[in-house]
């Protein structure tokens, strides 16, 4: 039996062989919890800032959506052929153990017109063919509106062709498609009918957690519960009304406005998710709001501490 002296002392031994601060990622051989963010919140930084934040504070992956002026990514000359470009930015990625968790396309399936339709099916074909050199799972495409004058049910049978077609390509070279839940398309009901009429092993969902809450008035526990089994990838980010009327948002660090992010993270681990928890903050769009600096910082803090809290474990080293 081991007496209270004993116990004392390897209590004692165990605590000053313990480090008085978490280990940092290269401590625990580089594993890092799943988050990562979008480059939509740092459209002026090179790409070799976005590796070298990301690595610095801990981040898995990030998601691009744009690298400075391009929007478009296939024409990006950081991820380019020529020259071997793409090989050593995927070699940069590797030495900061690194992911690209998906590609943001700009591809809109609700286009009517049968030529504006092929340019947006054409564009995310090429996001698919860069998944595939880049060893990207994901690329993301949108919905995106109900279009004046379409019946609904047509509406949702077309924009489910374009990504049953998608699919269908993407599908031998290892890519999936999501479409986000994102302009018009925010609500469950809607979502669940496209992925279900799409019916393809290679069509999943990107659920943008901030546009069911506030656009399409869902709580966190009742989207999952309903598209859980499609989603694949998730962007975060939080806000509070703004406007005289209160019908516009403001973008505010994670935690500080009245999205519940937090919850948002729960009902994600708890349904066995295994993606990425990723912060989209639209600093493209919205000039005015905080720094990337300061908001992808406090992003990895304080995400970082809901995910351990939720049980959610980290990455292995990539």
């Amino acid at each position: 039996m081991t007496t209270r002296r004993q116990f004392l002392a390897t209590s004692a031994a165990a605590v000053l062989s313990s480090p008085p601060f978490p280990l940092s990622f290269q401590e625990r051989g580089n594993a890092r919890l799943p988050i990562g963010f979008s480059t939509l919140g740092c459209p002026a930084w090179t790409w070799k800032q976005i590796l070298d934040f990301a690595q610095t504070h801990d981040y898995a992956g990030v998601e691009l959506r744009g690298i400075q002026k391009n929007m478009d990514l296939t024409l990006a000359p950081e991820l380019s052929r020529e020259g071997g470009r793409i090989e050593e930015s995927k070699r940069e990625l590797r030495e900061r153990g690194l992911r690209i968790s998906d590609l943001g396309a700009s591809a809109q399936l609700h286009e009517q017109d049968p030529v504006k339709r092929t340019a947006q099916l054409d564009e995310a074909r090429r996001f698919i063919d860069l998944a595939e050199t880049l060893r990207v799972p994901y690329v993301r495409v949108f919905g995106n509106n109900y279009v004046k004058g379409v019946p609904r049910d047509m509406m949702l049978a077309h924009i489910a062709r374009g990504l049953r077609e998608l699919g269908d390509y993407a599908r031998p070279k290892g890519v999936t498609v999501l479409i986000e839940s994102h302009g018009d398309f925010t609500d469950s009901p809607s979502l669940l009918a496209l992925l279900e009429q799409a019916a393809s092993p290679s069509v999943a969902l990107l659920w943008d957690a901030h546009h069911t809450f506030v656009s399409g008035k869902e709580q966190p526990e009742d989207t999952v519960r309903q598209l859980g089994r499609y989603i694949r990838h998730t962007h975060l980010k939080d806000s509070v009304p703004a406007g005289p009327d209160a019908k516009d948002r403001r973008y505010v660090l994670t935690g500080k406005g009245e999205v519940p992010v937090r919850r948002q993270i729960e009902a994600l681990a708890h349904s066995g998710y295994r993606g990425f928890y990723n912060f989209e903050w639209e600093k493209r769009w919205h000039p005015d709001i905080e720094e990337p600096e300061v908001a992808f910082a406090q992003f990895a803090t304080v995400v970082g501490g809901y995910l351990r809290q939720a049980g959610v474990a980290e990455l292995p080293a990539q």
